[in-house]
C-alpha cells in the first residue's frame, strides 16, 4: 500500500515538474522573441527578476524529481511532495508571479515588472505574522499557570462556578 502511494507521488511530481519546465520555457522564449522582434524591454531587469524564479525551479527540481535505479528501473525515491503547503507552495507562487510579470512586461512595457513587487511584500507580510506568533509563544513561556494556587471551596462550589 505504501509503495502505491510512493508511485503516485512520483508520478504526480514528474507531471508537475514537466508542466513547470514547459511553462518556464514558453514564457521566457516569448519574452526573448518579443524583445528582439517587436519592442525592446529591459533585459537587465528581466535577468535580475528571473533569478529567484530559476532558483526556486532548481530547488523544486532537485527535491521533487523521483529517482529510479538505473539497472532495475525501480523507484528509489519518490521525491518531496510538491503539493505540500509551506515553503514549496511559496516557491511555486514566486515562479507564477514571475511568469505573470514577464507577460505584463511584454504587454505593458517595463512597468509590468512592478507586479513582481508582490513577492517581497507577501514575504514581509508572512514574516511579520510569523514574528508575531513567535513573540506570543515566547510570552507564554514566561507565564506560570495558576496550578499552585489552591481552589477555594469544596468540589460542589467549584463546579458551580
Amino acid at each position: 500500500m505504501a509503495q502505491k502511494a510512493r508511485k503516485d507521488r512520483a508520478k504526480a511530481n514528474a507531471v508537475a515538474l514537466t508542466n513547470l519546465h514547459m511553462g518556464t520555457l514558453i514564457i521566457n522564449v516569448l519574452f526573448v522573441l518579443f524583445h528582439f522582434l517587436f519592442r525592446k524591454r529591459s533585459i537587465l531587469v528581466y535577468v535580475i527578476l528571473s533569478i529567484p524564479s530559476f532558483v526556486c525551479e532548481y530547488v523544486l527540481e532537485s527535491s521533487g524529481r523521483p529517482k529510479y535505479d538505473p539497472s532495475t528501473k525501480s523507484l528509489q525515491n519518490a521525491g518531496e511532495d510538491l503539493s505540500a503547503p509551506g515553503l514549496t507552495e511559496y516557491m511555486f507562487d514566486v515562479i507564477w508571479v514571475t511568469w505573470a510579470s514577464v507577460v505584463f512586461a511584454i504587454l505593458f512595457g517595463n512597468w509590468g515588472w512592478l507586479l513582481w513587487a508582490v513577492v517581497p511584500a507577501y514575504g514581509a507580510y508572512k514574516g511579520y505574522g510569523l514574528l508575531g506568533a513567535a513573540r506570543g509563544m515566547a510570552g507564554m513561556q514566561g507565564q506560570q499557570p495558576d496550578a499552585a494556587v489552591p481552589a477555594a471551596g469544596n468540589r460542589r462550589q467549584r463546579r458551580a462556578a
